[in-house]
Order: C-alpha cells, then sequence, then structure tokens
C-alpha cells in the first residue's frame, strides 16, 4: 500500500468529503456569468482538480502521476487547468493544505477539553493517527507500495496548525508543568515525532492507533523533564 498522503505537520481538519467520482464531475466555463456564480464556478472547478489528484495520486503514486493523469479525471482543458495550479506539486501543498483546514478543529476540541499537557498530547496524537489513516482508506489501496508520505511545504493552513499545537501546549504547560520548557523546540519537535511516527505506523499490519500513540505520548512525556527549564 503507498502511504500517498500529504504528511500534516502534527494536525490539519478533518472531515469534508472529498467529493463526488470523476465520472460525475461537472465543469462550467467562467465567462459570461454574475462575479458571485464565477467565483462559485471557479471553486466547483478547483475542487474537481483537487478531487482528481486525489485519484490520480491514490492509484499512480504521486512520482508516476503527472499534470495531464489530473486533467484527464477532471474534464478541464490544459490551459485552464494551469489558471489554477501550475504543477502537480502545487496541487498536492493544496491537498495539504485542505486537511490542514479539516483536521484543526479536531485540535481545537482536543485543546477544549484537556484537562493537562499529557492529556492533550495523547489526545492529540490519536487525532492525528486516526486522521491520517481516515484520508489513507479515502484515497485508496490500489496505489503502488513503497513511496513514502509526502511532506510539502509550510501552506497557510499549516503553519495554522502549528500556532494551535503551540497554543494548546502553552495553555496545558500553565495548568500542568511548573517549570517552563522552549515551546517552539517542544511544539516543532512533537509535530516531527508524531509526523514519523505516523508513516511507520500507516505500513504496519494491522494498524495500530492506540499503539503509535502511546508510544509518541511516552517518549515526549519522558523527555520533557529532562529538558531545559526557562526563567518565569
Amino acid at each position: 500500500m503507498s502511504n500517498l498522503i500529504p504528511a500534516l505537520d502534527f494536525g490539519g481538519p478533518l472531515t469534508d468529503p472529498w467529493g463526488v467520482s470523476a465520472t460525475t464531475r461537472t465543469l462550467a466555463p467562467v465567462a459570461d456569468i454574475s462575479p458571485s456564480k464565477r467565483e462559485q464556478t471557479k471553486a466547483a472547478n478547483r475542487s474537481a482538480i483537487l478531487d482528481a489528484a486525489r485519484e490520480v495520486f491514490g492509484e499512480l503514486g504521486f512520482e508516476t502521476a503527472t499534470v495531464r493523469d489530473i486533467i484527464r479525471r477532471t474534464g478541464l482543458s490544459v490551459g485552464a487547468f494551469y489558471n489554477y495550479y501550475r504543477s502537480k506539486e502545487e496541487v498536492f501543498d493544496a491537498l495539504a493544505d485542505d486537511g490542514a483546514r479539516r483536521f484543526r478543529p479536531i485540535l481545537q476540541a482536543q485543546s477544549a477539553q484537556a484537562t493537562d499537557f499529557a492529556s492533550y498530547l495523547r489526545a492529540a496524537v490519536t487525532a492525528y493517527f486516526n486522521f491520517i489513516a481516515s484520508e489513507q482508506a479515502a484515497w485508496g489501496d490500489a496505489a503502488p507500495g513503497g513511496e513514502a508520505i509526502m511532506h510539502v511545504r509550510n501552506t497557510p493552513e499549516l503553519l495554522a496548525v502549528y500556532a494551535e499545537v503551540r497554543g494548546a501546549f502553552a495553555a496545558t504547560m500553565d495548568r500542568d508543568l511548573a517549570a517552563k520548557v522552549d515551546l517552539d523546540y517542544l511544539t516543532a519537535s512533537a509535530i516531527a515525532v508524531a509526523r514519523e511516527v505516523g508513516e511507520r505506523m500507516m505500513h504496519r499490519r494491522p494498524l495500530d492507533v492506540a499503539g503509535a500513540a502511546d508510544f509518541v505520548v511516552r517518549l515526549i512525556m519522558g523527555g520533557v523533564p529532562h529538558l531545559p527549564r526557562l526563567e518565569r
């Protein structure tokens, strides 16, 4: 199985079904319509491109897939496609941004419910692992195996996810830990660990979200007491 899902920086948003199938997509021309209708048409075309890209990347793998493969699934012309995206890499970044936007409310919910740092960490990591597992299922299991999870640039939504995690760490540590640590380093480290462990988890069968989350939580919680303390 390919794990070709955009690697979210430890959290991103959630649910938003991935739309209609390639055989039922309808794309409207953008010209000669009112501004509001034009924007709706642009949004529909952009969504159709992303839906097609999910299918193509899921079936062929990112390295093998081409822009033309994506275009053929949309019904758009080549020129129309390039009105929205300049490359398959840009499309992939857009998919990651969409995932992060959908996952962010879940992180916010975990932060609101957390009673301390450890409970937030466990809930957030578990939510992330469940999310990438559900995304993989939606992308399909037919893709060629062996491709690693793609890592993307820091898009606005991914940066918002980082800020969400950092803010939740700050709030829960204020309630829970007597000593301060470097939140930027801690957030970046937790994100990196969750991302890498999540990638390995997706290669294993049976999928063990609870076991992977427990490993991450124990690793981070075991290290936090030994981190340098900052002055209050």
